[in-house]
């Protein structure tokens, strides 16, 4: 089947919006929000947010090289009253309709925006598999995505284009049609993965796992859950649902699903488990995974047992794909990290970077401090910096896991951050780590300094924190002077 044309009056039928101005048979090549990387002959769909109004920089995107713009109703004639020089006479001396920019008006941009994408989901035909959970979504999909990458054509979003813009965008894609689509779901309001999954309408879901991640938005942990839950949210009998059964909020909630369940673990019984499990540290993992087409052994570089439930996750949607088995497990262990998400960094100095610094919470911070405990090295030791969005439990969480340093065989530790940051620390040093070797710092750039001028041949850092308090930067600046 030839690509889906993103003609103006198609897509303004998908997004039940007017066209006001120019030719409705004009194609677009694209879809774009941001002026400063919009392509010639895109169009430019004007989304307001918090701080800013895109419909104030309609002309811009002309000027860019657009083909025309979608903005709120009423904007069309300050939009193009509001040209200037040469590009506003270009435009009053444009002499037909089917030259001049196409302006769709719509009645509310990003509900326009996720319509157009709903559209072009359909209109597609591809199978769309959808990730959700509170850590590992985008390993998940990276991961799912090579196993099916083996036997169809696939297109996953890019980064974490995972909220109410960013997978419309990647969804608009599908215009290709790929056999197989696979995105991830982000959330930090209850709502919001009900509104994505209505954008997406996927064939396959699957519910990594339940954590503290954004439970300053959420009274509880439970609430946090019934806000994944909301995946269920239109499922049908052939629907799937690819579910931990190692995580008790999630199998609590799986009676309420409408299609058929498959299952993975590690520690109960599931349909895709995993046994014989070898963590080999910062070498990777080995297990024996079972399924309901057969049994296989799997070796991967990919650190931990968070990343092998990532990678049973993907199992099991490959075999629902009909992805052989001896597929999957040649391409695990092919599999690399997705960048500061677990990976392993050897400087040239003998010290050997754990880069985990993307994003952090509570359990996730656990699983790496795990991986970190088993590593082989001289000394070990952890740069966690502040988790964020724990709202009023912050300090509390924070402290049960400067705790759990205390079990885990760390050597030194730096604590980054605020108030939380501090409770991490003084906890570590209540529950038996020496007062000198626990260290709060305040910012990252602090923390880069201190740990540089600690790290000694073979030791392991493991760098791991919320994406605010910039943890990246310790490993940057560990690449530049122990490279």
């Amino acid at each position: 089947m030839s690509e889906i044309r993103l003609t103006a009056a198609w897509i303004a039928a998908a997004a039940e919006g007017s066209i006001v101005s120019g030719d409705e048979a004009r194609e677009f090549s694209g879809v774009s929000i941001d002026t400063r990387t919009i392509g010639a002959g895109e169009l430019f769909i004007a989304i307001r947010g918090e701080r800013f109004d895109g419909a104030e920089f309609a002309d811009a995107a002309v000027r860019a090289g657009a083909a025309g713009v979608m903005v709120p109703r009423g904007w069309q004639a300050k939009t193009w009253t509001s040209l200037r020089g040469s590009s506003a006479k270009a435009v009053a001396e444009r002499p037909s309709s089917a030259e001049r920019p196409v302006v769709i008006e719509v009645n509310d941009t990003t509900v326009a925006l996720q319509a157009l994408a709903h559209a072009v989901r359909r209109e597609s035909g591809t199978k769309v598999v959808a990730i959700t959970g509170s850590a590992g979504k985008t390993t998940t999909k990276e991961v799912t995505s090579e196993f099916l990458a083996s036997r169809y054509r696939v297109i996953r979003n890019r980064g974490n284009f995972n909220n109410h813009i960013g997978l419309p965008l990647s969804l608009i894609e599908l215009r290709q049609r790929p056999e197989i689509a696979v995105v991830e779901l982000g959330m930090n309001h209850a709502g919001e993965i009900s509104t994505l999954v209505s954008v997406a309408e996927p064939d396959v879901r699957v519910w990594t796992n339940v954590g503290e991640a954004h439970l300053g938005f959420f009274e509880s942990v439970d609430a946090i859950a019934d806000a994944k839950a909301e995946i269920f949210e239109g499922a049908t009998p052939s629907t799937v649902l690819v579910a931990n059964a190692d995580d008790p909020l999630i199998a609590a909630r799986l009676p309420r699903f409408a299609g058929r369940v498959v299952t993975f673990g590690i520690d109960r019984e599931a349909e895709v488990r995993a046994t014989a499990v070898v963590d080999r540290g910062i070498e990777g993992t080995s297990a024996t995974i079972t399924t309901p087409r057969g049994r296989i052994d799997v070796t991967t570089p990919l650190v931990g047992r968070g990343n092998l439930a990532n990678i049973l996750a993907a199992t099991a949607v490959a075999v629902e794909c009909d992805v052989p088995l001896a597929t999957v497990a040649e391409r695990a262990a092919q599999l690399r990290p997705a960048s500061h998400r677990g990976e392993i960094v050897r400087l040239a100095s003998g010290v050997t970077v754990i880069d985990d610094s993307y994003n952090a919470n509570p359990t996730a911070m656990k699983r790496a401090l795990e991986v970190l405990a088993r590593a082989d090295a001289s000394r070990r030791i952890a740069v966690l910096g502040e988790m964020l969005e724990l709202g009023d439990r912050a300090s509390e969480l924070h402290a049960e896991v400067g705790r759990f340093v205390a079990t885990r065989r760390v050597d030194l530790l730096f604590a980054v951050g605020g108030a939380p940051a501090a409770a991490l620390a003084g906890a570590a040093v209540d529950g038996g780590m020496p007062h000198d070797r626990v260290h709060h710092v305040a910012t990252s750039e602090l923390a880069a300094d201190a740990v540089a001028g600690a790290v000694q041949p073979g030791d392991v850092v493991l760098v791991k924190g919320s994406r605010g308090v910039n943890t990246d930067r310790v490993v940057d600046r560990l690449k530049a002077e122990r490279a």
